[in-house]
């Protein structure tokens, strides 16, 4: 009996050791009770009855990635591509995305497929090409509305590649490399067109340059030979000046020595003298000084 009372609690030990389950962050637990749906876990600790509870689906709430294969598409104007895309998910309802639908990533895939050949559907090729944004934001509204009774909800969708038939992908590769030479072309024109500028400009600023120093040469000589004609003029001035100032002290020392009739006399005989040595070929000789111009010639004569 002791034997079987250890053996019965082990068992039960067992069993709600079993029982106690831990959830982890970011994964909810679909529990059922009797095949019915009973409840789900949140991250922390639960306990699960034996034989009665069951842990239906382990769901992960993480934003999650599938990557669909190349499915061949046709645009408006008939032409036969292959696109692959890319769609980033997150579930929102663990009940709804265990019970909603079955196989669900099955599911988006081939929602993914039909949608993305309808909207291909209405494009051309050259629009396709060029206009993958508008596509991924209508193939998300689709698939977002479409899977939200699914406890799913569609983040973004990314067409990964657009392949399109081989002949018309050498066609517009010719195209590009013709354009990326046009543009090459245009930037090489562009780049001389801006060195002639530049060039020129040189240029131009070399003669406004050698002009404003002419000028200035032109300005600095004239205001020179302006400067040496003042000086001169002062010096011509100050000369004058000096000399009249030595004749005026002259003046003032004879009047002040208060000279004699002799030395007046002397005086006007010097001035006749430079007279007479002049060109004149007439000569008036003042009344005062006759007697003794005479009396010199006499005094001459008699030599």
């Amino acid at each position: 009996m002791i034997i079987a009372i250890v053996v019965v609690l082990i068992i039960v030990l067992a069993l709600v050791i079993a029982g106690i389950k831990i959830v982890p962050q970011a994964s909810v637990y679909v529990v059922e009770r009797l095949g019915a749906y009973h409840k789900t876990w949140q991250t922390g600790i639960h306990f699960k009855w034996p034989f009665i509870d069951r842990i239906a689906k382990v769901v992960s709430m993480k934003e999650q990635v599938v990557d669909f294969d190349p499915q061949p598409v046709i645009t408006k104007d008939n032409v036969t591509m292959q696109i692959d895309t890319v769609v980033f998910y997150q579930i929102t309802d663990a009940k709804l995305y265990a019970y909603g639908v079955e196989s669900p990533i099955m599911a988006i895939e081939n929602l993914t497929a039909t949608t993305l050949r309808n909207i291909i559907g209405e494009l051309e090729l050259d629009h396709t090409l060029t206009s993958r944004d508008t596509i991924n934001a209508k193939i998300r509204n689709i698939l977002d509305e479409a899977t939200d009774p699914w406890g799913i909800k569609i983040n973004r969708v990314e067409l990964k590649n657009i392949k399109p038939p081989s002949e018309i992908q050498d066609a517009m590769e010719k195209q590009m490399k013709a354009e990326r030479q046009r543009r090459e072309e245009i930037l090489r024109a562009e780049g001389e067109k801006a060195s002639n500028i530049l060039v020129a400009q040189g240029k131009k600023e070399s003669m406004i340059l050698s002009a404003e120093a002419e000028k200035q040469a032109a300005i600095l000589k004239a205001e020179a030979i302006k400067e040496a004609r003042i000086r001169e003029a002062e010096g011509e001035s100050e000369a004058i000046l000096r000399l009249y100032q030595a004749q005026a002290e002259s003046i003032r020392l004879i009047n002040e020595a208060l000279p004699g009739e002799q030395y007046l006399l002397l005086k006007k005989l010097e001035a006749m003298e430079k007279v007479s040595d002049g060109q004149a070929t007439k000569i008036v000789i003042p009344s005062d000084l006759q007697g003794i111009v005479g009396l010199v010639n006499t005094i001459k004569e008699a030599k």
